[in-house]
């Protein structure tokens, strides 16, 4: 019997508010980097999901915990405000196409970069838990294996959940359930 996308909702906020996955139990000495997969075409739901039962669950259940979501999306605009390249790379992108524009952005969304941005922008070394959304939203300007590698050497002993619009089996993330697996043994499965 399968589980349903529904159940797996249902089971994901006991499991993140859990010591496991807050304390790092039982993560074999990794640090604690969590996925939960999901099918993309149930994203609206995921959105209201993280919004109006895991944010609020986490605040109720566990009030002293520090928790930050950070939008990958909003992130790279962010960051291409800051750099006054936003409304460059629209122009690039209607002049050369998205091709010439992908190139040229890899040099400034290199995932190490944007890496310790999240850590510092968000204080994620002194929070209880990083969850990280919008990963569907930002390809194919950046590749998720490499962005929670960089990850790894910032995170110390905060645990990290990545919401993903696809699947993870444990190796590999395969974005939209479509594109290539990109391969990627670090994280566990939230809810299986």
């Amino acid at each position: 019997m399968s589980t349903t996308f529904e159940d797996r909702l249902n089971q994901a906020l006991p499991r993140l508010a859990s010591p496991d996955v807050l304390d790092n139990k039982g993560a074999g000495g990794e640090i604690g980097f969590w996925i939960f997969d999901y099918p993309p075409e149930r994203e609206m739901e995921m959105r209201s999901w993280l919004s109006e039962v895991i944010e609020p669950g986490l605040r109720k259940q566990k009030p002293d915990l520090k928790f930050v979501t950070v939008d990958l999306f909003e992130c790279v605009i962010s960051l291409l405000e800051e750099r006054g390249l936003l409304d460059k790379a629209f122009e690039m992108q209607l002049k050369k196409g998205d091709e010439a524009l992908l190139s040229t952005l890899r040099s400034v969304l290199k995932e190490d970069r944007l890496a310790a941005r999240i850590v510092e922008k968000s204080g994620a070394t002194d929070l209880g838990l990083l969850i990280i959304k919008g990963v569907g939203a930002v390809f194919p300007m950046l590749r998720t294996h490499t962005l929670l590698s960089a990850l790894h050497p910032h995170m110390r002993d905060t645990p990290l959940l990545m919401l993903y619009p696809g699947r993870y089996d444990g190796l590999s993330l395969k974005l939209f359930n479509k594109l290539g697996d990109d391969n990627y043994y670090r994280a566990f499965r939230l809810v299986s």
